[in-house]
């Protein structure tokens, strides 16, 4: 009796399999769209996050603008690589300014997935600091959707509000989705 055996181990996963993930099923806006500036826009976002571990916070969909990125700065398409376009939507959050979003509490667990449906209003402008300060023109329009940590704001006489932070992607190995837009003069 002849027995072969043949070394050698199997591939580790991806870090597309093995990090949490956000994809983008399908959103009222496509990659590339132009938005009117001024002109307020109902955005609608079907996202699906794939958990590979315990994650609890908030799910994010926001439209963001950035007087200082534009779409040659970053690569954000949900078909894009994701682990570069992980670093791409924290660089968009950490360099623009939201106008728009909504916010959904999450709790997920290795292997679970869980669709979001989110709608929200947005509306593109010249890009402010703030205090509400205009601080340039809008250079770049981005739909992200990532997770984050929040805290629930009650104000009295207001609508209450939830302050999030996002996660930074590398450290809590997570895969955040986005797409680049434009504004339409």
């Amino acid at each position: 009796m002849l027995l072969l055996t043949t070394a050698g181990c199997l591939e580790a996963p991806k870090i597309e399999d093995r990090w949490t993930r956000v994809d983008l099923d399908h959103s009222s806006v496509a990659p590339g769209e132009a938005l009117a500036a001024g002109t307020m826009d109902s955005i609608h976002v079907d996202a699906r996050i794939t958990y590979r571990r315990i994650v609890t916070g908030y799910f994010v969909a926001e439209l963001r603008a950035s007087a200082t990125l534009g779409p040659a700065s970053v690569n954000l398409h949900p078909d894009a690589p994701r682990v570069p376009m992980a670093n791409d939507v924290d660089a968009v959050l950490a360099n623009s300014v939201s106008v728009g979003r909504a916010v959904y509490p999450v709790t997920g667990w290795d292997h679970l997935i869980q669709p979001v449906s989110l709608d929200f209003l947005a509306m593109p402008q010249a890009v402010v600091d703030s205090a509400g300060v205009s601080i340039g023109a809008t250079s770049g329009l981005f739909l992200v959707c990532y997770l984050g940590s929040g805290v629930k704001i009650e104000r009295p006489g207001f609508a209450d509000s939830i302050a999030v932070t996002p996660f930074p992607s590398a450290p809590n190995e997570l895969l955040p989705v986005g797409m680049e837009l434009s504004v339409a003069p």
